[in-house]
């Protein structure tokens, strides 16, 4: 039977519907997906082709290494096909015909040297780095008071509008905050000053009361499938306790992030073999004057992308998940990834 549930942190209904599917478990009605293809071309985010790219802006690097050359394990670079640029001036226009400039940053984070196609493949130590990266991106751009909000997201996979099959991830700053993610800190903030609790420190109390939905927990994180779940087998990562954000986040929490990361990566393989996702990691308004650990919690959010959505989804916003998100933990859960 059917639900329509309501999501309280995005403020947006889905629809839970299992009879979309032949069975409850049946995940045969998915888009397959086939590995990539091997390409003889060389790939411009290798380690050996540094002069494929911009000139780097960032690298985590060996010692002895120099810029733009071999020895890094993450590299950033300005995307080719920029949708904003930072040379742009930040000049706003008022009227009818209301716009800024195309003033902002578009960069790249070549996660691995290695050319790996997903996410499944990284181990923990890959994950450190790669956080590490991603914090120091935004705790540099944090001082461009021009930027007031950074979106730090990955697609892999075609499905997921990914157009390059080397494991990347992508960095977008903004001299605006966007709608979503304004009325997402403004619900956040009216619910912790009615409340005294963090709205994500709520729902994780309730998940770690049912348990139904709750995958796994490394530290203060756990891995959950959420009561809403807009796709299947979606999943976040958060903590009831307060922590920092990506770019002040300690050294124990990263590990724990990285252990909890892999480990959900491999349960999702497990049950989806190859798959195709967007990953999404939360960073609240650069706000200086507002603490925002406290009033939001650091998330991350996988959204496996196993079907096209339809007319009805792209017309209301209102998205069907054919698999209950009890369900997609219950599986999860149980697979075993050792």
């Amino acid at each position: 039977m059917s639900e329509i549930r309501y999501d309280r942190l995005h403020d947006i209904h889905v629809i839970i519907a299992p009879e979309r599917l032949r069975h409850p478990d049946d995940t045969e009605s998915f888009e397959k997906v086939t590995p990539e293809p091997y390409s003889s071309e060389p790939c411009p985010f290798c380690e050996g082709n540094e002069s494929m790219t911009p000139p780097e802006i960032y690298a985590l690097r060996n010692e002895r290494s120099f810029p733009n050359d071999k020895g890094w394990k993450t590299r950033v670079v300005p995307n080719l096909f920029k949708a904003v640029q930072i040379e742009t001036p930040p000049n706003h226009h008022c009227g009818l015909f209301e716009h800024w400039e195309g003033f902002g940053a578009h960069e790249v984070i070549i996660d691995t040297p290695v050319h790996k196609t997903s996410m499944c493949e990284w181990g923990e130590e890959d994950v450190i780095v790669w956080l590490k990266t991603l914090s120091q991106r935004v705790s540099d751009l944090r001082h461009d008071h021009r930027i007031v909000y950074i979106s730090l997201f990955k697609n892999e996979g075609k499905n997921a509008g990914a157009t390059m099959s080397h494991c990347h991830t992508q960095l977008i700053g903004l001299p605006i905050i966007p709608k979503s993610i304004h009325e997402l800190f403004r619900r956040s903030w009216e619910y912790y000053h009615t409340t005294s609790q963090a709205l994500m420190e709520s729902i994780l109390s309730h998940e770690e009361e049912t348990q139904s939905r709750i995958i796994e927990k490394v530290g203060n994180f756990t891995s959950f499938c959420p009561y809403a779940s807009g796709y299947p087998f979606e999943v976040m990562i958060s903590s009831i306790t307060k922590t920092g954000q990506i770019d002040t986040l300690s050294s124990e929490e990263v590990e724990s992030i990285a252990s909890l990361l892999v480990s959900t990566f491999k349960r999702l393989k497990r049950q989806l073999g190859i798959f195709h996702f967007n990953l999404w990691i939360s960073t609240p308004s650069l706000n200086d004057d507002i603490d925002s650990s406290e009033i939001c919690r650091f998330t991350i959010r996988i959204m496996p992308r196993l079907y096209r959505h339809g007319g009805f989804e792209n017309t209301t916003d209102i998205l069907i998940n054919p698999v209950s998100p009890e369900l997609a933990a219950k599986l999860l859960r149980e697979s075993n990834h050792e």
